[in-house]
């Protein structure tokens, strides 16, 4: 499998913008600048590197633990992760991922146990350089 994304960058660090777009066209020219970056802690003036990898690894990880749970004979119904990245002195120091699931049949202990193994084994975990928390807790 291969992905490919556009990044166009016009402009100074500061005050320059710039626009991601992906190939299958789920981001097109999606705009992030320095102030969206650094400045807005809501998020309501676009993306940011950041916001995209701990989503990347949120999606990756839920998909991850679901295949982990089929591997046991658990069935998920609904896995919800909220992440969080902490980004401090111009380093990603860590990922807080937050995970709800509700999953028929098993017991708190073995799914954060099957969790755990899929925050270690997720293909976005391997290329994260960064401490990855987390919680978890049944529906």
């Amino acid at each position: 499998m291969r992905r490919e994304v556009n990044a166009i960058w016009n402009g100074n660090g500061s005050d320059g913008i710039g626009y991601l777009s992906t190939k299958s066209g789920a981001i097109d020219k999606m705009p992030y600048t320095f102030k969206s970056r650094f400045e807005n802690e809501d998020g309501k003036l676009g993306t940011n590197p950041e916001e995209l990898i701990v989503s990347a690894l949120a999606g990756c990880f839920n998909m991850k633990l679901a295949f982990v749970l089929n591997e046991e004979n658990f069935e998920p119904e609904k896995l919800e992760t909220n992440a969080k990245l902490l980004f401090e002195d111009g380093v990603v120091t860590n990922i807080h991922l937050d995970v709800k699931g509700l999953v028929q049949e098993i017991q708190e202990n073995r799914f954060k146990e099957l969790a755990e193994y899929a925050k270690d084994n997720c293909p976005i975990s391997g290329v994260l350089n960064c401490e990855i928390l987390l919680t978890t807790s049944l529906l």
